[in-house]
């Protein structure tokens, strides 16, 4: 019966598990063994039940009600006489002890129990031989007491007991413990703030697990949600959850897992706005929490609803007189020094709230109760204290020491920034400080100095690409994986074709794919920072060109225009209506692209495109018509803008421009060393003759290396890409909004990868995408777009030509054909898309990223 409560309670099954324990010991107590040895033998058996159902009994009623009976266990211990069986009996309820410690948040109590472990355990193996069942309890007990260590900021002591339980397990055979162990360190690696070291602590330990034939535990997807959470990847952490979730409800995870998933849940559907879901799964955390007896889970599930109940407030711009007083309550309730973060984060949004309210003396009181950051607080943490301080300074009429407060939390996030890898972490990391972006835009902007605001634009948006991208780093991972997914993709093509069934290709597929994005996350090929570009250098550089830099704050939109030695600025309206507009021509000519429509519905989409395409240049263009003159541009887009086909403006026809996601980026771009190179023109499978007659455009070029059929494989191409000088890619694509780094293009034997291209030793200096619409970009906070298009120059590229919209098989070859012409002509990128856009300026929605030059 015992043994069956152990099994019940490893599946979860916690009800019956405590039935069964119940019954087994008072089975047990209906025995009073009179002689001696079978009263040894007895004894031995009650404490095992005992301490079973402790552990029980605290899973379904809290920690606190395990721990009471654990006294009586431990009071049992001391009658065993065999002194290697009492060390192997006091090793496991002095774990069991420490473990309820520390899950009701008794940090120091809970090591204190762990250590009293060890000393059991270890003198058990010194007395006998070093069996692995033996040192299993040791490792099991060294990665528990570093996790406690870690909370209490002693991450040298947590981290030697980490590499003790690998080393440990990995010397007796203890796979599944190394791999514990290996996600332990991950979480301290996450804890410290080394985000891509704490993914490959995860992938490691996930792969450990596959190898042994195991299911990966739920517990690792979590602490990979955690992760991309700290890296702001909350779009990201959600899904991992969403598909996480209903697998545990439906295997009856132990309700602290359940409710750890759901915290999560809450937290990344608060960071993506999404409040009404970051209410619930608070909420339904918040009483799981409490039936576990985890006062610091409480508190933290607690605290997201407050955070979500400020955010209404604050954004209504009603805050009720309680909510501020209630708040803080919850603060001053928390006990210190073991729950004093989640103090200072409900002091922090008192303050705001009071600050709201009117009330800056009483939010300056409550935020000097806040401490300092210490080296391990949280980033998230770090930009709410920036920020309470600049919103109080501006409620007093401080601008200049509220932009200290901003400037001085943007660089905290930059040193978060350098130590991410990947373009995926690297972007997210914007997530954090966009309130704080925000509010510089907003101040500067009512400030009304241009120069100003182009400053702090270029300090706030696209800080991505302010990195070097490296070169000569290898992946093999990473290629191994995405080889694997274009050898699945075949497969999978191939038994459509024979009319086999794929569901089996396709779930392992998807595994693959979820496997090589997830390497991607912590893989990243970028250096150095650059500093950001200044005004001066941005004006020498421009010469006789026109920088037009977009930014909005709230529903105003705004243009910094940086001609000659002047930076000035122009008010253009509304931020919503352009947005909206953009997005209305982005789908009228997705509608209009198709070769042959019937003529009335053409004349149709065409007006509507006309249209909209007339309202953005009365309000992006022509008001600063006096400003640019006649000028070619280097546009700087935000938001919703990045939509915008800029040829198609009719003010913009014929006009050489390039589209850059910041001025720094675009100036990196300019600098850039190239060494002449080859010509490459590749044609993908299943396209149209006209789109893929790539020998029609090899004959405006001396030589061109060709590329098409079975000789248009990934690896040939990849070969031929590097360090070329101008790379035609006509093939099909796919932009994936979600793993913009996955998004594609289709080549003979499989899909091209963005994250295959972007990593190239020597990037090819000028890429077109044709046939494809990926100029398309999914834009996170701070402007930070990513797509196949931005990866490439994120990666090195000077110039990409891509569409923005579908493009019609014959309009595409035209305009493609124009475009090459002129540029073995010997005309800049830029100059030769103007001109190719200014036949058909409806049809062809191409924009030149980058530099232009090239």
């Amino acid at each position: 019966m015992h043994r069956s409560g152990v099994v019940a309670t490893c599946s979860g099954r916690h009800r019956e598990a405590l039935r069964l324990l119940r019954r087994a010991r008072a089975l047990v107590d209906s025995v009073d063994p009179v002689d001696p040895d079978v009263r040894g033998e007895w004894l031995v058996v009650r404490i095992r039940v005992s301490s079973t159902l402790a552990a029980v009994t605290a899973e379904a009623a809290g920690p606190a009600a395990g721990l009471a009976r654990l006294v009586e266990v431990r009071e049992m211990i001391d009658d065993v006489v065999d002194p290697l069986l009492r060390a192997e009996l006091w090793g496991s309820v002095e774990h069991n002890r420490g473990l309820l410690l520390l899950s009701a948040g008794l940090l120091d109590e809970g090591i204190g129990a762990l250590d009293s472990a060890l000393r059991h355990e270890q003198a058990r193996l010194a007395a006998g031989e070093p069996a692995a069942r033996l040192v299993e309890p040791i490792v099991k007990t060294l990665s528990t007491r570093s996790n406690a260590h870690g909370k209490l900021g002693l991450v040298a002591e947590a981290r030697q007991d980490l590499d003790r339980a690998v080393a440990l397990a990995t010397e007796h055979g203890l796979t599944t413990g190394a791999a514990d162990a290996r996600h332990q360190l991950g979480l301290l690696e996450l804890r410290v703030g080394d985000v891509p070291a704490a993914l490959r602590r995860f992938e490691e330990c996930e792969r450990a697990y596959r190898a042994l034939g195991l299911d990966v535990p739920l517990v690792v997807g979590l602490s990979r949600a955690q992760a991309l959470l700290t890296a702001g990847l909350a779009d990201e952490a959600g899904n991992q959850l969403d598909a996480v979730l209903p697998v545990m409800r439906a295997e009856h995870s132990t309700t602290r897992e359940l409710a750890t998933a759901e915290l999560h849940r809450a937290v990344a559907a608060f960071m993506t706005d999404d409040l009404d879901l970051a209410r619930r799964m608070a909420s339904s955390a918040r009483r799981r929490m409490r039936r576990w007896g985890c006062a610091t889970c409480v508190a933290d599930a607690t605290l997201v609803g407050l955070r979500v109940d400020t955010a209404v407030a604050l954004r209504s711009g009603r805050v009720p007189r309680s909510l501020p007083r209630r708040v803080l309550d919850f603060a001053e309730e928390l006990p210190a020094p073991r729950l004093a973060q989640q103090a200072a984060v409900a002091r922090m949004l008192a303050a705001r709230l009071e600050v709201r309210r009117g009330n800056t003396d009483a939010a300056a009181a409550i935020l000097g109760a806040v401490p300092r950051p210490g080296r391990l607080t949280p980033i998230d943490q770090r930009m709410l204290r920036r920020l309470c301080r600049a919103e109080l300074a501006v409620a007093r009429g401080r601008t200049a020491a509220a932009l200290a407060e901003i400037g001085a939390g943007l660089t905290d996030l930059e040193r978060v920034r350098d130590r991410m890898g990947g373009l995926e972490l690297l972007s997210g990391t914007a997530l954090h400080g966009r309130e704080l972006a925000e509010l510089a835009v907003h101040l500067v902007l009512d400030g009304g100095s241009a120069r100003r605001l182009f400053s702090w634009l270029e300090r706030t948006r696209a800080q991505t690409y302010r990195y070097e991208p490296l070169v000569g780093v290898d992946n093999p991972e990473l290629a191994e994986r995405i080889a694997e997914v274009r050898s699945l993709t075949q497969s999978i093509h191939q038994a459509e074709h024979e009319g086999h069934p794929t569901a089996a290709l396709r779930a392992r597929h998807a595994e693959r794919l979820r496997e090589a994005n997830r390497l991607g996350w912590h893989s990243g090929r970028w250096g150095r920072p650059r500093p950001v570009a200044a005004p001066a250098e941005v004006m020498a550089r421009l010469g006789e060109r026109a920088l037009v830099s977009y930014a909005s704050s709230e529903d105003r939109l705004v243009a910094v225009v940086v001609v000659g030695s002047a930076v000035r600025l122009a008010r253009l309206g509304s931020a919503e209506r352009a947005a909206e507009s953009a997005r209305t021509l982005n789908a009228d000519l997705n509608a209009l692209a198709p070769d042959h429509l019937p003529e009335p519905l053409v004349q149709v989409m065409a007006a509507s495109a006309r249209k909209q395409a007339d309202r953005l240049d009365a309000q992006l263009v022509q008001p600063l018509a006096e400003l640019v003159g006649d000028r070619e541009l280097v546009i700087v887009p935000t938001g919703a803008l990045y939509a915008v086909p800029w040829g198609v403006l009719p003010t913009l026809q014929a006009r050489p421009a390039v589209v850059a996601p910041s001025a720094t980026a675009w100036l990196a771009a300019e600098r850039a060393e190239y060494r002449p190179g080859r010509t490459v023109l590749v044609r993908g499978p299943g396209l149209p003759a006209a789109v893929g007659e790539i020998d029609k455009l090899g004959a405006h070029y001396s030589t061109a290396r060709l590329m098409s059929g079975k000789g248009a494989a990934v690896s040939t191409v990849l070969r031929e890409l590097d360090g070329a000088e101008i790379a035609h890619l006509a093939a099909h694509g796919i932009h994936e909004p979600e793993n913009a780094l996955f998004s594609r293009l289709e080549l003979s034997d499989g899909p091209l990868y963005a994250h295959e291209v972007a990593g190239l030793d020597r990037p090819s200096r000028q890429v077109v995408l044709a046939a494809c619409e990926l100029a398309l970009n999914r834009i996170r906070p701070g402007d930070e777009p990513l797509g196949f298009a931005s990866a490439l120059l994120a990666g090195g590229s000077q110039t990409v030509i891509a569409p923005l919209s579908r493009v019609g098989d014959q309009a595409c070859a035209a305009a493609m054909d124009d475009y090459h012409r002129s540029l073995a002509s010997g005309a800049r990128p830029a100059e030769a898309l103007a001109d190719a856009i200014a036949v058909d300026p409806l049809r062809r929605p191409f924009v030149c990223l980058g530099s232009g030059q090239g």
